[in-house]
């Protein structure tokens, strides 16, 4: 099996992202950054931003997969909401694109590059060096908690009985009927 998957770390701050590609069973790095979005005060504007970026991401790799860290549930519902919106508008460029979607929860990630699920940013980022052989940690582990979604999911094999996934607008409709214009 060969794919590209690209994983995203949703943020209204910081969006991390990383691109895998996948020859078999193993992975090569393609690219990891991060979307910086600190300078804007509207937030409607990063909102923007994070879905021009990813579709750029997409334009420009052409990723077979998409993964993205889904929100936790913290104690600052405006915070929540934000990070939903977030995640929300880079999976619109996913769906837009025609591209799968895959969500995995923060734990679940750590989990499966740790193997615990509790483990630090720091502690990720040390592992993934290691499986996709890159040398310097970037700057803002937000670049590898994207790459960590996108090995999670090659991990976890094409389809994940407990995840959600979407293959387009309609697929996405049909689990989610409410969210449907009327």
């Amino acid at each position: 099996m060969e794919r590209i998957i690209l994983g995203i770390d949703p943020g209204t701050n910081i969006m991390g992202y990383g691109l895998i590609h996948q020859h078999g069973n193993a992975i090569e790095l393609v690219t990891m950054g991060v979307l910086k979005l600190g300078s804007y005060e509207n937030h409607a504007l990063k909102l923007k931003k994070i879905f021009e970026r990813t579709l750029g991401l997409i334009e420009q790799y052409h990723p077979d997969e998409m993964a993205l860290e889904a929100p936790f549930f913290g104690k600052n519902v405006q915070s929540m909401l934000k990070l939903g919106r977030a995640q929300g508008v880079a999976m619109a460029a996913g769906l837009y694109k025609d591209i799968p979607i895959f969500e995995y929860s923060p734990k679940k990630i750590k989990q499966s590059i740790t193997g615990n699920g509790n483990a630090s940013k720091e502690q990720v980022a040390g592992m993934l060096a290691n499986l996709v052989k890159f040398v310097e940690v970037p700057e803002y582990l937000d670049a590898t908690d994207g790459l960590a979604a996108a090995v999670c999911h090659f991990f976890q094999g094409k389809t994940s009985s407990t995840e959600k996934s979407y293959s387009g607008w309609k697929s996405f409709l049909q689990d989610n009927p409410s969210r449907e214009k009327k």
